[in-house]
């Protein structure tokens, strides 16, 4: 029997008044192992309805006691964190070490709220005026709401809620309903460390339930980190209905590899950042583009029989990779192969015929490795989301650095380079948001804030750190004096 997930509402489980239901899977088996209720309007209302109620309460709440809150929080997650990572694994596919480290790197999110109390430090000016001083405070903004990806059903949700409730919103949380558990798992511990009933909220859904938090006139802010069609879909309503919006889109990251680099280290970070979480990271690379036809050689010799022999199983045996989310996207990613052999690239390594043994229903699909990529095929235009890396030539840095900068998207990239100079000046004149030297995959540590450029982004703001503390907070500036006299200004104030 499939069990029956239910919407977190009010610090309780609901069931919600929907009538239509989704089907999660077990990815390594392909059997649905759950049944997910699709949240109806109705449902989205008794959530926000929540959080309304809860945040004046929340609000005058201290940062100093909800930062208590995010520590005690911390400590359960701390100690759970292994049956996190189980249930990532049984809903998204992903091996267990990786699903564990999706939960540290959320983790560090949640220190990094535990200092809310510094952060929401205002500055103060005496004497802007004779006798007059100026300050400012950071204020809540109210009911937020989050919209997360299947890839990282732990980690984006962490990058949002944790700020938003350290700064004295309430939360409603919109999982990807192929993957709900983990936010459920993640209400339940909130609960435990004394989060009062109503600040946070999960309702899961689709375009339904999007679509009625978007036009909830008291949700006052919206993050979402998906595909770039539906981000920009998101920030326009969100946006039109004056919301605060920050909405993170699609990527296709480079790697470029100069002929100086460290080649067994460049194939080893291709292999990890290509290939891990089966390619189903918005940070992976999916692009290495090699300066010179030898670099390209070594590069593919070397990386090739790497990429065949890879350990591929169940994630629950936590093997190199796992399977995709859904049967549809691996054909989805599949189809992509397809359409880059007919469009001409050198398929090296095909992996399209993979099977497991004893799991010939799971949703599996190997490594596959393209070699002379070009700029007009399908495979580079578009964000592909699976394990499957493509190499491109180019002669030198200029026309690397043109590659990247064209593309419409521009999340992350990464050069592999022993030369100092060539490094500097490439992640200077790089269009990207976060920049690895030698790192393939730099996504920053939570006291930095994560997020792309051109059309991996919509909106100024980006998420968690610095950025996060800002999307989730009003500035207030006050000016103040405490005259001797009352008489009338008829004149614009000069604070002289």
């Amino acid at each position: 029997m499939a069990e029956a997930i239910s919407h977190f509402i009010n610090g309780h489980t609901a069931a919600g008044t929907g009538v239509r239901f989704g089907d999660v899977y077990d990815p390594a088996t392909g059997t649905v192992t759950a049944r997910v209720p699709l949240a109806s309007a109705d449902d989205v209302k008794q959530a926000v309805d929540a959080a309304a109620a809860a945040f004046p309460a929340w609000a005058a709440t201290t940062p100093l006691n909800r930062a208590r809150v995010m520590f005690r929080f911390k400590e359960l997650l701390e100690t759970q964190a292994g049956d996190l990572a189980k249930i990532i694994t049984s809903e998204h596919g992903k091996v267990l070490s990786d699903a564990r480290g999706e939960v540290t790197r959320g983790l560090e999110v949640v220190e990094f709220a535990c200092g809310i109390p510094h952060l929401l430090k205002g500055e103060h000016s005496m004497n802007v005026g004779r006798d007059v001083d100026s300050w400012s405070e950071y204020a809540p903004l109210g009911v937020v709401a989050g919209i997360t990806p299947f890839n990282f059903p732990a980690m984006v949700p962490l990058w949002m809620f944790p700020v938003a409730l350290a700064c004295g919103n309430t939360f409603v949380l919109k999982p990807s309903e192929r993957d709900p558990s983990a936010a459920l798992f993640m209400a339940d511990l909130l609960k435990k460390a004394g989060l009062p009933d109503g600040v946070f909220n999960v309702v899961h859904g689709d375009k339904a339930a999007v679509d009625a938090l978007l036009d909830e006139p008291r949700v006052q802010a919206l993050s979402f980190v998906g595909s770039t069609p539906i981000a920009e879909y998101i920030y326009a309503r969100g946006s039109a209905n004056g919301k605060r919006v920050q909405a993170l889109g699609g990527a296709k990251n480079h790697m470029v590899v100069l002929p100086d680099a460290d080649l067994d280290g460049a194939v080893s970070a291709l292999l990890g950042a290509g290939y891990g979480s089966a390619g189903e990271r918005c940070m992976a690379i999916s692009v290495a583009v090699c300066v010179g036809d030898a670099t390209a050689d070594a590069l593919v010799a070397t990386l090739a029989p790497k990429v065949a022999a890879l350990k591929i199983g169940p994630g629950c045996l936590d093997p190199e990779m796992g399977p995709l989310v859904t049967g549809a996207h691996r054909d989805k990613v599949r189809g992509y192969v397809d359409a880059g052999v007919a469009e001409g690239a050198s398929l090296v390594v095909d992996g399209r015929g993979h099977i497991v043994d004893g799991h010939a229903e799971g949703f599996f699909l190997g490594g596959c490795l393209f070699d002379r990529v070009t700029p007009e095929m399908t495979i580079y235009r578009e964000e592909i989301f699976g394990p499957v890396l493509c190499v491109m030539r180019v002669p030198d840095l200029d026309a690397a650095l043109r590659l990247v900068n064209e593309h419409e998207y521009g999340n992350g990239t990464a050069v592999f380079t022993r030369d100092g100079g060539a490094a500097r000046e490439f992640a200077h004149r790089v269009q990207a948001g976060m920049v690895g030297i030698n790192v393939p995959i730099p996504v920053p540590m939570a006291f930095h804030s994560f997020g792309g450029w051109k059309r991996s982004i919509f909106g100024p703001l980006h998420v968690h750190g610095p950025d996060g503390v800002r999307f989730y907070t009003r500035l207030k500036t006050i000016t103040a004096r405490w005259p001797e006299t009352h008489a009338a200004e008829f004149v614009m104030p000069t604070m002289k």
